[in-house]
């Protein structure tokens, strides 16, 4: 027998066999068409599971899972503190962890123009670490990467900068595909197009990934217990992946209507979080979902370079947010007193506020923001006038363009692939997105084509 114990928020996904009909799980695949991830321990077979995270599991010889017992539960325990006395002891607690995850070893630290990111650089900062940090802009996107620089330069890091090249995602597709097994669609992991440079750094990376939802409200100020589900539909869901998933649940021929089903989906899981408050429940929701089976799937592309360090992934942080008055934790309260005992640091752009800084973001509204969104506006439109369009998504780097659809069609459009999913189905949604909204329509795209790569390299009849 092997015994498994899976972190509150595990890096990687595990997967065990069950005795069940080896069978596609079609349900699960509908659900992982329409949000872009699978819930829970749901994979593509009926024979295969993931292990759910914070469990102690038992696994046979034969690979087959025997028991799982969970060993924590999410909870909401506020104590009986001062925002002073919270604020020292996630500083106090960032740091514990940051210094023992990473030793004395080299830090390969990416850089973006947000929090969590910057507040791992004050926290290296201060204790002196040998860090390489990096970021990257799309072409022809808004640079990122002169936020994160700035970032570098106030901590005394080595930097170096990236920009992601169009068309980059055909050139290694197939190795993403392997690398993350198909369980996140290949629009979203940009780092991929510049694996071969991280790999040529020396160090282990800190990541600062989960640090934006631990660290903020679970849902917005005034929601309702009645809100929840309908909140969680409008985030999972995508409006394209929803009208993919009920075309391909009725040729399938699955009983049921599947919007039904996915809510029934999401009110047993939700059923099993013993909290009250609304916004600690749904951020334990959050985490034991979708960073599990979404964000934690390409944090594989990392480990393929060098070893990875997760901060807000650690046990004690997350039984750390569990003692916290959510008050403490919404709109980013502790983030940013942490960041502001740093002047140089908080008067650096906030990307998701620019022009605007971490000290004077407050002033992100109308009248003041006015001359920027003007300014920034007209930028864009003569950008696009001059036939350079402002990239915001990655997939418009990888979809778009002459090139980039003709490799995205010799995917789609494999007779192989016909017997999973029916070329009439396919052919609808590539034109819609070719014709009617690529936007609205990427996911959906998207989705088709990491199911192509997942049927040419792992279906197994």
């Amino acid at each position: 027998m092997n015994h498994i114990r899976t972190q509150i928020l595990p890096s990687k996904q595990r997967f065990a066999k069950v005795r069940a009909p080896h069978e596609l799980n079609l349900k699960a695949i509908a659900i992982y068409v329409a949000t872009g991830f699978f819930l829970d321990s749901d994979t593509f077979y009926q024979d295969e599971v993931c292990l759910l995270p914070a469990h102690d599991h038992t696994i046979d010889n034969e690979g087959y899972l025997v028991e799982s017992k969970p060993w924590f539960e999410w909870h909401y325990s506020p104590r009986q503190l001062s925002f002073k006395e919270a604020l020292d002891e996630y500083q106090t607690l960032l740091t514990s962890i940051i210094k023992e995850q990473t030793g004395t070893s080299k830090v390969i630290l990416p850089l973006s123009g947000g929090l969590d990111s910057r507040s791992q650089a004050l926290i290296f900062k201060h204790l002196n670490s040998d860090v390489q940090s990096y970021s990257y802009s799309f072409k022809g996107g808004f640079p990122e990467h002169k936020i994160s620089k700035k970032v570098a330069d106030v901590c005394g890091f080595k930097f170096q900068d990236f920009e992601i090249p169009k068309g980059y995602l055909w050139d290694c597709i197939e190795d993403l595909a392997k690398i993350n097994g198909c369980y996140s669609e290949f629009s979203h992991p940009r780092q991929m197009a510049v694996l071969e440079e991280l790999k040529q750094m020396e160090g282990q990376f800190s990541l600062g990934h989960w640090g934006d939802v631990l660290f903020d409200r679970g849902v917005p100020e005034g929601t309702k217990q009645s809100d929840i589900i309908p909140l969680l539909y409008k985030k999972m869901v995508k409006k394209d992946g929803l009208e993919l998933a009920k075309q391909l649940w009725n040729h399938w021929s699955i009983e049921g209507e599947f919007e039904y089903y996915l809510t029934q989906r999401l009110e047993t899981l939700l059923s099993k979080i013993k909290i009250d408050n609304v916004s600690a429940k749904v951020r334990a929701f959050k985490t034991s979902q979708w960073a599990h089976r979404w964000t934690s799937t390409n944090l594989a592309i990392f480990e393929n370079a060098h070893p990875i360090n997760l901060p807000y992934y650690d046990n004690r942080m997350c039984e750390f947010i569990c003692t916290v008055p959510e008050d403490y934790l919404a709109d980013r309260k502790l983030q940013l007193a942490h960041l502001k005992t740093d002047n140089a640091l908080a008067s650096i752009t906030w990307h998701d506020q620019k022009p605007f800084n971490i000290k004077n973001y407050n002033y992100n509204k109308v009248p003041y923001n006015l001359p920027y969104r003007i300014i920034d506006k007209l930028k864009r439109e003569l950008k696009g006038a001059f036939g350079n369009p402002h990239i915001q998504r990655n997939f418009e780097l990888q979809f778009l363009g002459e090139t980039n659809d003709k490799n995205l069609k010799e995917y789609l459009f494999n007779s192989p692939y016909f017997e999973f999913i029916p070329k009439s189905i396919i052919t609808s949604f590539y034109d819609k997105f070719k014709n009617e909204d690529y936007v609205k329509y990427s996911h959906s795209v998207s989705m088709l084509l990491t199911l192509s790569l997942w049927h040419k390299l792992n279906y197994k009849p």
